[in-house]
């Protein structure tokens, strides 16, 4: 479980993120997705993830430190609505570029709104992700907002679609901020990426 956590630095240029020493895990999703609400729950930090967010500041990535020992990584949420055409194409370039050249990142955490039907964005960003080679786990938000059986529903429905992409079922969580549902089990897998990191010396 995390027991310390601190906002450290936001950026709009990949290159000026902190120094590569440490394992990375970064999260990242569709607006209004609860992206906020789940890295608060994981830290226990209750405006851990609003802290940097300055009014029209949103494209940002958000480093944040945790337990002195690795790099969380807060990415602005795909999928505006309002965002010029020349904005997301900055947008792109710049998590693109973050993604495919961060050398110490070690997993990318995406998260899926589990009240949804599967939407085309997230999973053209999963299989954007795949090419890429680009480590990722599907961590399902707000599932106390429906019945439980809905919610497996609509998240078997998902990984069925991801089977057809990838020819398997990826690590995946279902979680629920307010209820800190799925906390322990995500947590322990994000420690997991970071001993792995860490044993192959690459840090």
């Amino acid at each position: 479980m995390i027991r310390k956590a601190t906002f450290l630095v936001s950026n709009t240029d990949p290159k000026k993120c902190p120094k590569p020493d440490r394992a990375e895990i970064a999260f990242i999703g569709r607006s209004n997705v609860g992206k906020s609400s789940l890295i608060n729950m994981l830290t226990g930090v209750k405006e851990l993830a609003k802290t940097s967010q300055k009014p029209g500041k949103t494209q940002l990535i958000n480093h944040f430190t945790i337990d002195d020992r690795w790099y969380l990584v807060d990415l602005p949420g795909y999928g505006f609505a309002k965002v010029s055409k020349d904005k997301k194409v900055k947008w792109e370039k710049m998590i693109s570029d973050y993604l495919t050249n961060r050398a110490n990142l070690c997993g990318v955490i995406v998260l899926i709104d589990s009240r949804l039907e599967p939407q085309t964005i997230d999973l053209e960003f999963l299989n954007w992700c795949g090419e890429e080679g680009v480590p990722f786990a599907v961590a399902f938000t707000k599932a106390d907002k429906q019945s439980k059986t809905q919610t497996e529903k609509n998240v078997r429905t998902f990984l069925n679609k991801l089977v057809e992409i990838f020819g398997e079922t990826p690590d995946y969580f279902v979680t629920s901020a307010e209820k800190g549902q799925g906390k322990e089990e995500l947590s322990g897998f994000l420690y997991e990426l970071v001993s792995e990191f860490e044993a192959e010396g690459r840090n």
